[in-house]
């Protein structure tokens, strides 16, 4: 897929071209298997421009440049896109591709994917910048719910060692809208989005877009749906053949803005000893 996207972004598209290459790019897995008559149809767009968009990037039609998908797909392990969202459409879904064993190695092999997209596709700048706001800001807080909360939690605990005035949306007796009830455009919110996207994440990123907040938001890709409210923008596929998606390339990118606080932030190793004294108090060694 990094080679399609390489020469996606080479080649001079046209406004129509230009869409129909990011639902492929979006949705390869879906996409290899359709017809041109079909995604026509799913973009509004005639089964010309489909052809033609195949011819521009040096394929003889769509058939060529389906071909061309399929066996990237194959060579992915026949993942399962994150644009199936629902768990048992998921497991439908997988029943249809494969009937082999190894699922050790496929998962590794999807995993090991993912991980690299959140390298080639999220710059360097991208995590100075997403540094930068937070350390600029006076409350940060964290925003991810479901099966994304464990990045949420993993990204709280280090981001408090780091920083003070942090805080998370998610709790059993308040509500996220509670939690954000003070948010200003001195402080960030940091969220983690990916499918099934979250109503009440949209809420919370719409309540600091209208605070004037910063908003850093990782999810799965640009057209996620919080994506636009994004100060800083990190994208990362969760594509896996499990009805659960992968997190390993989230947990990439989260580990990553950490790693570049950590050699910005102030008065860590004070603060820092001064936990571990109190957790020796408990027992945590």
């Amino acid at each position: 897929m990094k080679e399609l996207r390489d020469l996606i972004s080479k080649t001079p598209l046209t406004k129509t071209q230009k869409i129909i290459a990011k639902y492929i790019l979006d949705n390869s897995a879906d996409a290899c298997f359709m017809t041109s008559t079909e995604i026509a149809l799913k973009l509004g767009v005639s089964e010309s421009s489909i052809i033609r968009f195949s011819r521009s990037l040096g394929f003889e039609g769509f058939m060529d440049f389906q071909k061309n998908l399929r066996k990237d797909y194959q060579d992915k392990v026949l993942s399962i896109s994150s644009s199936i969202t629902i768990p048992s459409q998921r497991i439908a879904k997988r029943a249809q591709l494969t009937s082999t064993s190894d699922y050790i190695n496929r998962h590794f092999k999807n995993a090991a994917q993912n991980l690299e997209s959140a390298l080639t596709s999220n710059s360097p700048d991208s995590f100075e910048e997403a540094a930068r706001i937070i350390l600029a800001s006076r409350h940060k807080y964290i925003t991810a719910s479901r099966g994304n909360s464990s990045l949420g939690d993993y990204f709280l605990l280090y981001l408090k060692h780091m920083v003070p005035n942090v805080e998370t949306t998610s709790s059993s007796a308040i509500s996220p809208v509670d939690h954000l009830c003070n948010i200003s455009k001195d402080d960030c919110l940091i969220m983690f989005s990916f499918p099934r996207y979250s109503s009440e994440d949209k809420i919370c990123a719409q309540m600091a877009r209208e605070s004037g907040a910063k908003i850093i938001v990782v999810t799965d890709k640009p057209s996620a749906l919080l994506a636009e409210y994004a100060t800083v923008l990190f994208t990362v596929p969760v594509d896996s053949n499990a009805f659960f998606n992968c997190m390993v390339g989230p947990q990439f990118i989260a580990e990553g803005i950490l790693e570049t606080l950590s050699h910005k932030a102030k008065g860590i190793e004070k603060r820092l000893k001064k936990i571990d004294r109190y957790l020796g108090e408990l027992g945590n060694y």
